[in-house]
């Protein structure tokens, strides 16, 4: 009896053995905060603070791989994040509460290594990591809560590239997080003095993200 094998036609099948190419992402992220609280009483209040719920934000930027070997490659991807982080503190006595919104856009640029596994067909999973600096652009000072303008921290990820006949498609999700204190302590820029107790009801907070996006390379 005879049996009959077909392999399926891949498409571009030298397009990573580029040494440089070019791409673009666009996605929605959702901003965090782990906030650490000082739990001391001033003037009699002892405030605290939550982020209960997220609000998706979107991000868009640019896509630069460097190949290094079938398995490994170098990626910069300079991108925007529009976002903002909704805010609850709680008085520990009374019960009392005060919204706040915070608005960031940040401009972050991250350097990623990413691992390729074999091809299979048209698809080919992959995972990276890598460190990444950002500037907030989008910070107002007079907020109850003021965030520094610069970050950094590492990343992780994981995706797949599909290979379409004239381009990639990979859907990507990565986990950001920030290693510097970014909370604004010293807060003369505050008219109403009385706000100064948000701030000072936390002695740090680092940066969180979650980032889920579309490149198209």
């Amino acid at each position: 009896m005879l049996t009959a094998q077909t392999e399926r036609v891949k498409n571009q099948p030298y397009v990573d053995m580029k040494l440089y190419h070019f791409g673009f992402h666009i996605g929605f992220h959702s901003q965090d905060l782990l906030l650490t609280h000082n739990g001391i009483p001033v003037n009699g209040e002892t405030w605290f603070a939550e982020i209960p719920s997220y609000s998706p934000g979107f991000s868009v930027g640019v896509i630069g791989d460097m190949y290094m070997n079938p398995y490994f490659s170098l990626r910069v991807t300079p991108t925007i994040h529009f976002g903002d982080k909704s805010f609850v503190f709680k008085e520990k006595g009374t019960g009392e509460e005060f919204k706040a919104n915070v608005r960031s856009n940040y401009v972050t640029l991250p350097v990623d290594i990413k691992y390729s596994a074999l091809r299979l067909n048209n698809y080919r999973p992959y995972l990276l990591a890598g460190a990444y600096g950002a500037l907030d652009i989008g910070r107002k000072k007079g907020n109850p809560l003021l965030l520094k303008g610069m970050d950094y921290g590492i990343e992780f990820g994981i995706g797949c590239d599909v290979y379409l006949p004239f381009f990639k498609f990979c859907p990507e999700l990565k986990f950001c997080f920030g290693l510097a204190n970014v909370l604004e302590k010293d807060r003369p820029d505050l008219v109403d003095r009385d706000m100064v107790k948000y701030s000072d009801a936390l002695s740090k907070a680092t940066s969180r993200m979650v980032v889920l996006t579309f490149n198209f390379e």
